[in-house]
C-alpha cells in the first residue's frame, strides 16, 4: 500500500503543512501538491463534492506523491469508509462529541484487530484486489490515519479518555465552530478558545496522539511551539478572492491609458 506522507512526516517528529480546497476541480489539488503542501484536504460536510469528484482529487494528489485529507459527512460507516476505499490518505469526522461516538469510529474505520471495518479489498486502495489480503488489512490501519475533530465544548469532560483510545492518529482542534459552540462566534481570542486550543495540543500529545489545527501565517510558529505538528494553512478560496480583488482594485488607481504590459505583470 502507498505510504502515507503526513504520517511518516508527523511520525519523524517533523511538521505536515496542509491546504484546504472548496472547489471541484482537482488541478487545483494538484497545484497546490506540486507547490509542497504535504497534504490536500477536500470537504464532503460542507461541499457537495461526489465520489467520481473525490477520487479525481485523490489520483490528482497521488501524482505529486502528496495525500489527501477528506473530511468526511457525519453519517454512516460507509459515509467513513469510501474515501478510504478511493484511497484517500486519510479521513477527518467532524463534531466529535464524546468518548462512546469515537469508539464506534475506530470501530467502523479500522480493521481486525483494532475494529471491524467492513472488507473489501476490491478498489483502489486494495490495488483492485492485486495486495495480499493480510497485508491489505495490517498496511490499512498502518497507512491510513483518522482525526477526530474537536470544535464543539460538549466532549471536553471526556477529553483525556477520548485521547487515550486506541485506534485513531490525530485530535484536530477547529477554531470556528468552536467559537460558536460557547457563544462567542468569531472572537478567536476568546479566553476559552485559547485555554482550548491549548489543552486538546496537550493531551494529544500526553497520549501519544498528534494534534492539528487551522492556522495561517501570522500563528504558525505559536502553533508548532504548542505542539501541534499538523496545521492547515491556507485554501483555496481565499487565495483566488484575493488575487482577484486585488486586480479589482487596480483598475481604481490606474490610468484610463492603455497599458502595453502582459497580465501577468504586477
Amino acid at each position: 500500500m502507498r505510504e502515507s506522507r503526513v504520517l511518516k512526516k508527523l511520525r519523524s517528529g517533523e511538521m505536515v503543512s496542509c491546504f484546504k480546497i472548496n472547489l471541484a476541480d482537482p488541478r487545483v489539488a494538484e497545484l497546490a501538491a506540486i507547490s509542497g503542501f504535504d497534504c490536500v484536504w477536500i470537504d464532503q460536510e460542507h461541499i457537495g463534492q461526489d465520489w467520481s469528484t473525490v477520487a479525481a482529487h485523490v489520483w490528482a494528489t497521488k501524482s505529486q506523491q502528496a495525500d489527501l485529507l477528506v473530511r468526511v459527512s457525519r453519517g454512516s460507516y460507509s459515509d467513513y469508509i469510501r474515501p478510504l476505499e478511493l484511497d484517500a490518505t486519510g479521513i477527518m469526522v467532524p463534531h466529535l462529541m464524546s468518548l462512546e461516538e469515537a469508539k464506534k469510529i475506530v470501530d467502523m474505520t479500522r480493521f481486525h484487530p483494532v475494529g471491524r471495518r467492513p472488507i473489501d479489498g476490491g478498489n483502489a486502495d486494495g490495488a483492485y484486489t492485486a495486495l495480499d489480503f493480510d497485508t491489505y488489512l495490517k498496511e490499512a490501519n498502518e497507512q491510513r490515519f483518522v482525526i477526530l475533530q474537536i470544535e464543539d465544548p460538549e466532549p471536553l469532560e471526556e477529553l483525556d479518555a477520548i485521547a487515550a483510545l486506541e485506534g485513531y492518529d490525530m485530535l484536530f482542534f477547529g477554531p470556528g465552530d468552536f467559537s460558536q459552540g460557547i457563544g462567542a462566534p468569531g472572537q478567536w481570542n476568546h479566553p476559552k478558545l485559547l485555554e482550548t486550543r491549548i489543552k486538546v495540543a496537550e493531551v494529544a500529545r500526553k497520549h501519544g496522539k498528534f494534534a492539528g489545527t487551522v492556522g495561517g501565517p501570522g500563528n504558525l510558529a505559536e502553533l508548532l511551539s504548542m505542539g501541534y505538528q499538523f496545521v492547515s494553512i491556507g485554501a483555496d478560496v481565499v487565495g483566488l478572492k484575493n488575487y482577484c480583488q486585488d486586480l479589482v482594485k487596480a483598475f481604481g488607481t490606474t490610468s484610463t491609458n492603455v497599458s502595453s504590459t502582459s497580465y501577468l505583470e504586477k
